[in-house]
């Protein structure tokens, strides 16, 4: 059996290369040394999204000579996906690319130099430290999900636990990431002010505006406190020296497929156990499976230079270029349509997005709320037609059943996310005279499903397993004077929910949808069976 480890990939390539499997196409040893002196890219979080792309494309620019230089990946909110997914493996992966004929495209990918588990002793600190106070790093990049930017509860006060955190000031251990990259950027600030750009690469709109946010907010607490200087505050905000780039990210990368298991395993590579990371979480493995449509697009903005990424796909351009690309595929061509699926999905006891792409009334429900209700306010971005994407997102990407996506993994932290996928596509009919909000009935049909999801179970009344979310005890408390088949008891109290602008960037009241959601919520939990009879109606009214 091959093993994904350094000793083999170097005295076994040809067997890799038999079994179909592509290996690096140049000397990765030399290119981790190079890569430890003089950093040039740090990554945070290094899940699968990672592992899947911006790993893979730095590969792939090594090999095309752009680079001589890897990346270094830390951990963000754990240890142990660095301690048991990337340093057993020499910090290699096996990217494996389900294309929609069935067949796998399969490459060890070497381009991580280094693996830094995060919260484990002050010698992974200090090698932090070093990297941070290094000139010739360029750039950061984050893929830790939109709730790991947060520092606000519900009622937009500092979390009591991120408090105890920011008392702490500079010191390890430091359990936040926004908290650990603003005293990283301080060490930068004080050994030599050297430019950088922050770029976050997470799902949500304007996340480089999120990120500075984040980061300023921790800088100026420390300032009020005395453990900071205002040169530290002037060094963030200068744009020569420090920048929050804006992007969108598209590459659905779900858990590891036992299917793909299976057939590496027949195929004589043995590096392909899945392995628990967090104790009730979904396994990973030493390799990712993932679809074949990418697309990366960043502002271009880079105080200390950057790698020329554009030889391997991904676009630089403006600000606002990047704003119309990330509000057509986040608010309106896939994030939307992956959420709708996901909340019916669950409630319909589906277990695969591919399948939910066979039912009639879940494909219509896609359909209305992209073409229909979201493309209205949707502003072609030049560079990709919105029209080409949604339509390969519907036709291509969400079908696909060699990709093992599920409802289940797409629900997950789905308070955070309604903001974006829905609450500016209602912002913008609010916004806009041509248009008006009451027009809008799937994205309100939706929203009421998702109240229906947080109750428990699903549309034969039976009881399921809810995805992780951070709001969730909060929001069940909510629901739970409302009796199931007694639409009367629903009362005011979804209320504390539909307006709260933190969950959907709007109160839905004020914004006339409110009562609409309601009205939906009511049909939705008349009976076992309502959640499909009332979607089948809206689709066929």
């Amino acid at each position: 059996m091959l093993l994904l480890e350094k000793e083999q990939l170097k005295t076994n390539k040809n067997k890799f290369e038999v079994i179909g499997i592509k290996t690096p196409d140049y000397h990765f040893e030399e290119v981790w040394e190079a890569t430890k002196k003089e950093p040039v890219w740090l990554h945070f979080g290094g899940g699968n999204l990672f592992r899947a792309f911006h790993s893979v494309l730095q590969q792939h620019l090594i090999e095309q000579k752009g680079t001589d230089k890897g990346i270094i990946v830390a951990s963000a909110n754990s240890d142990t996906l660095v301690e048991k997914i990337y340093q057993p493996y020499d910090n290699l992966s096996l990217d494996v690319v389900m294309k929609t004929d069935g067949s796998l495209s399969m490459e060890v990918i070497a381009s991580v130099a280094e693996s830094i588990a995060t919260f484990n002793g002050p010698a992974s600190w200090s090698r932090l430290k070093e990297i941070f106070s290094n000139p010739s790093l360029q750039f950061i990049s984050l893929s830790i999900t939109e709730k790991g930017y947060d520092l606000r509860d519900m009622n937009g006060e500092i979390r009591a636990s991120i408090q105890e955190e920011l008392e702490k000031g500079l010191n390890y251990p430091i359990q936040h990431t926004m908290i650990m990259l603003a005293s990283l950027l301080h060490e930068r600030y004080q050994t030599g002010e050297a430019p950088l750009a922050l770029v976050s690469t997470d799902n949500f709109s304007h996340n480089g505006d999120k990120l500075k946010e984040a980061i300023i907010t921790v800088a100026s607490i420390w300032k009020e406190n005395g453990v900071v200087v205002q040169g530290f505050i002037d060094y963030l905000m200068d744009e020569r020296k420090i920048t929050f780039p804006w992007s969108m990210i598209d590459k659905i990368t779900p858990f590891p497929s036992v299917m793909v298991q299976e057939k590496l395993i027949d195929k004589g590579y043995g590096s392909a156990e899945l392995i628990r990371v967090k104790e009730n979480g979904p396994a990973l493995a030493p390799f990712v499976n993932t679809e074949e449509s990418e697309y990366l697009v960043i502002e271009d903005c880079f105080p200390n230079g950057r790698p020329p990424l554009e030889k391997v796909g991904v676009y630089f351009t403006e600000r606002e270029v990047v704003d119309l690309v990330e509000r057509m595929k986040v608010c309106t061509c896939l994030n939307p349509l992956h959420t709708a699926l996901a909340i019916f999905g669950c409630l319909l006891d589906y277990s695969s997005i591919a399948d939910e792409m066979k039912d009639p009334d879940l494909k219509a429900l896609i359909e209305k709320i992209g073409y229909d209700e979201g493309m209205k306010v949707v502003t072609d971005p030049g560079i990709i037609d919105p029209i080409e994407f949604i339509k390969e997102v519907i036709e291509v990407r969400f079908p696909n059943p060699n990709i093992p996506d599920t409802p289940q993994r797409i629900a997950s932290d789905t308070s955070q996310k309604l903001a974006i996928r829905f609450g500016e596509t209602i912002k913008l009919y609010l916004q806009k005279e041509d248009l008006d909000v009451n027009d809008l009935s799937f994205i309100p049909l939706t929203i009421a499903a998702w109240c229906r999801y947080l109750m428990g179970f699903n549309d034969a009344g039976e009881k399921m397993t809810l995805s992780p979310d951070p709001l969730l005890e909060e929001l069940q408390q909510y629901l739970q004077k409302i009796v199931f088949g007694h639409p009367d008891s629903v009362g005011d109290n979804l209320r504390p929910i539909l307006s709260n602008e933190r969950i959907f960037g709007i109160n839905l009241y004020e914004a006339g949808l409110g009562e609409k959601v309601e009205a939906f919520f009511k049909q939705l939990i008349q009976s076992p069976g309502a959640v499909r009879a009332t979607l089948h109606k809206q689709i066929h009214s």
